[in-house]
């Protein structure tokens, strides 16, 4: 329906336009009686609703109403599979609207700059296009059933330790290819209906109360127009932030944060019609979500479990398979091992917590899969209590021993993975390294099966013949998992971050979580497999790898031109072939490769992939399309992204550092970036630019009469080839020395006149004096 907002704004006093403007209460928008405004709600997600039940608690966090409980964020993004994370994100938008919210505070596309951080589990990726493109799909979901979304949290949000209040100080190309662009397409091609400012600093600001992220960034360059919201208790300064172009202050601050608005505008510190900017942008956000309210929604429970499941076993990791041990044969008797195959971890802990609909645990599938008579479980170990139990590990063992092989349950216990904490290290809890190994040794037949949120370091690899990352999977995966290792279902998962040798080999590692509320991003653009693969670093796992129950052959690689501007897009194909005996997913990944950059840059990047499902011996061909983002970096003297002419690698893999096939494509820049010349400008980066060379030659020529050091060698190669290295990195001011008063500090100015003439006008013949 229609309506007029800027009449309704009209007709509403200072007081009732600065109230919208903060909560209702923790989880509602004011609304206003008698203007006919309705308050709406929100609620916490991002893997299911948590929608509190009764008077809500201050922090948030009391029990909630029943919901589908999906797979966290983590396992969501090892599917890398767009159209599934959309049908959850559907899913999600059904149930909102069943339960009367009008918007759901997710996705969370917060970068995994360290394994440590305890909110990981709720986050997709260390990669910013993965992260994006999926963020893009789960927010076409939520929002194609009438509700909103709160793309979260904007921006630098990566770590808990001190989050409210920590100085995240990052070098511009790093915010601009790594931070901020894990919600730049996530804002322009899913079009959250709002955005959630983070608590922390960047570079000295307050996120909530900076204009440049929330205005220049957010607003006018990438398109934004929906509503900027504070997460929970973030905003130090509430008129600063209304200035900068936040919108809604949450939850409710009981009239301190209104009265801050009010006494601003009264002081013309602040001008009304912003505060009516952020109003009209409110009652919009109202009205869609007013309207778009469903009489009687409601959804089936059991379609939603069977896609929980679904999310759940594409969202698993089949981390190693040696001698072929997955799928397991229903045939042998099982030995299920660890508690958490009867009391599941399948979700972390804050304000993500959601109160399944139902919970399957491995155990009870297994034994209706199987009969009590094929399977011997054993605790193991306490969930409770990290200290090893002997006597368990002991019955462990001997469980073990009577089955043909075993399935160990391992991981992660609860309280090591939560919203408000980071994690200390990546070591498992001391009684499960030793149940592993004591397994081990009585029972060659080892399948580990990971219930973590985030990387673990994994010392007794070698002593399991498999291993699954299950990740969190869920309320379905106890079943899901039953699936996978006996083969009913295929995995076809694969890791959306690096998991480490070692904490220490993490390139955040020295930096984080920071001095005090000082975090340095000393790393810069350097993150997960950008750092492994360019450090040559042999990761535990790398960045995009994954196993499956058959086999895929990739062959034809096809550029359409070999040669294009950097304003011009191309195509590469590139054909894909089950070469197995099982029907199964690949997750085709393409990266570029800088082959000459005179920048750093990693030696390759995530611009591309593809989920396809394949039968045995069929074969399928994939198309991406690469854009000038795809060979672009950010250039900080021109705020701009930017290619450089030259040649670049495409590179199409099953992991990172597992590159099948590679082709060259020349990409020729459209737009040159002129830099002053300098006295202090070296003779390198004249000889080395297209347009200055010739001239820079001639003028230099022309100038000296008599020759220079370079003219007079006639030694070595050697000698010539250090001579000749010397003098790229020479600075114009040193010609007058090495040529001996030849060419005069007059003639020197007059060089550097002509060579800036030329920038500017272009390169015209050099006139002889």
């Amino acid at each position: 329906m229609e309506r007029d907002i800027q009449a309704l704004i009209s007709q509403m006093t200072l007081k009732e336009k600065a109230s919208m403007c903060s909560g209702a209460d923790f989880w509602h928008i004011k609304g206003i009686e008698r203007l006919g405004i309705p308050s709406i709600r929100l609620s916490d997600g991002p893997h299911g609703l948590r929608k509190q039940v009764g008077e809500d608690s201050h922090m948030g966090l009391g029990r909630s109403e029943p919901a589908t409980c999906f797979p966290a964020g983590a396992t969501l993004a090892s599917s890398w599979n767009k159209e599934l994370i959309q049908k959850v994100g559907s899913a999600l938008g059904k149930e909102a609207q069943a339960q009367g919210i009008g918007v759901l505070l997710g996705p969370g596309v917060n970068i995994k700059r360290s394994p440590l951080c305890g909110r990981n589990f709720e986050y997709y990726s260390e990669d910013p296009l993965l992260s994006s493109e999926l963020a893009a799909a789960y927010i076409h979901g939520v929002q194609s059933e009438g509700v909103g979304t709160s793309l979260k949290h904007f921006i630098a949000n990566n770590q808990e330790h001190r989050r409210m209040t920590t100085n995240a100080i990052v070098d511009e190309r790093a915010l601009r290819e790594i931070y901020l662009a894990s919600f730049e397409r996530a804002v322009k091609y899913g079009k959250p209906w709002t955005v959630m400012a983070s608590y922390n600093q960047v570079n000295g600001e307050y996120v909530s109360e900076s204009y440049l992220f929330l205005e220049e960034i957010l607003r006018k360059e990438w398109g934004f127009d929906g509503v900027v919201v504070s997460d929970w208790g973030a905003i130090d300064e509430r008129h600063a932030a209304l200035t900068a172009g936040l919108d809604l202050e949450m939850p409710g601050s009981l009239g301190f944060g209104v009265n801050k608005i009010i006494e601003a505008i009264e002081h013309e510190h602040i001008s009304e019609s912003q505060l009516d900017m952020a109003v009209a942008r409110l009652l919009k956000l109202i009205f869609l979500a007013e309207d778009s309210k469903r009489e009687n929604a409601a959804f089936d429970p059991q379609v939603h479990h069977k896609l929980a499941k679904t999310a759940a076993i594409e969202g698993m990791v089949l981390l190693k398979n040696q001698d072929q041990i997955l799928p397991l044969s229903k045939d042998k008797k099982i030995a299920l091992i660890g508690a958490f195959a009867k009391q599941p971890r399948y979700q972390g802990g804050g304000s993500s917590h959601v109160h399944p609909l139902q919970l399957d645990n491995l155990y009870d599938e297994i034994v209706r899969e199987l009969g009590e008579e094929k399977v011997v479980y054993a605790d193991g170990y306490d969930l409770h209590v990290e200290v090893p139990h002997i006597g368990m590990i002991e019955q462990a063992k001997e469980a073990a021993k009577e089955a043909d092989c075993a399935v160990l349950m391992a991981g992660l216990p609860d309280h090591c993975e939560s919203e408000g904490y980071d994690r200390l290290h990546l070591r498992m809890p001391d009684d499960q390294l030793m149940l592993i190994r004591e397994v081990a040794k009585v029972q060659p037949n080892l399948v580990v099966v990971l219930s973590n949120g985030a990387p673990i370091e994994m010392p007794w690899l070698d002593q399991a013949k498999g291993v699954l990352e299950g990740y969190l999977g869920g309320q379905a995966a106890g079943s899901a998992l039953k699936d996978v290792l006996f083969g009913d279902a295929n995995p076809s998962g694969k890791l959306a971050e690096t998991f480490p040798m070692k904490l220490s080999d993490n390139p955040s590692y020295l930096y984080f979580p920071g001095d005090g509320n000082l975090v340095e991003y000393k790393e810069g653009i350097f993150v997960g497999y950008r750092y492994y693969d360019t450090k040559e670093r042999t990761p535990l796992f790398p960045f995009g790898f994954g196993l499956t129950y058959t086999e895929f052959e990739y062959s034809d690689l096809i550029i359409s031109k070999s040669e294009i501007q950097d304003t011009e897009q191309v195509e590469v194909h590139v054909s894909v072939k089950n070469t197995g005996d099982r029907t199964g997913k690949e997750i085709v990944q393409l990266y570029v490769s800088d082959l000459a950059s005179s920048i750093r840059r990693p030696i390759k990047e995530l611009k591309g992939f593809k989920k396809v499902e394949l039968a045995p011996g069929e074969e399928k061909t994939l198309s991406f399309t690469l854009d000038k983002r795809a060979f672009a970096y950010f250039n900080k003297e021109i705020r701009d992204w930017h290619v450089e002419t030259g040649e670049y690698e495409i590179l199409i893999g099953k992991s990172s550092q597992e590159i099948e096939l590679k082709q060259i494509v020349t990409v020729q820049s459209t737009v040159r970036i002129s830099r002053k010349i300098t006295r202090n400008t070296t003779i390198g980066e004249l000889m080395s630019d297209p347009l200055l060379a010739e001239p820079a030659t001639n003028l230099i020529k022309e100038m000296n009469s008599s020759p220079t050091f370079l003219d007079s060698i006639d030694e070595s190669k050697e000698m010539a080839e250090m001579m000749e290295a010397m003098a790229e990195n020479m600075p114009l001011r040193a010609l007058v020395y090495f040529t001996k008063g030849s060419i005069t500090e007059d003639e020197l100015k007059i060089i550097i006149a002509e060579l800036n003439k030329i920038q500017t006008f272009g390169s015209p013949a050099v006139e002889k004096r």
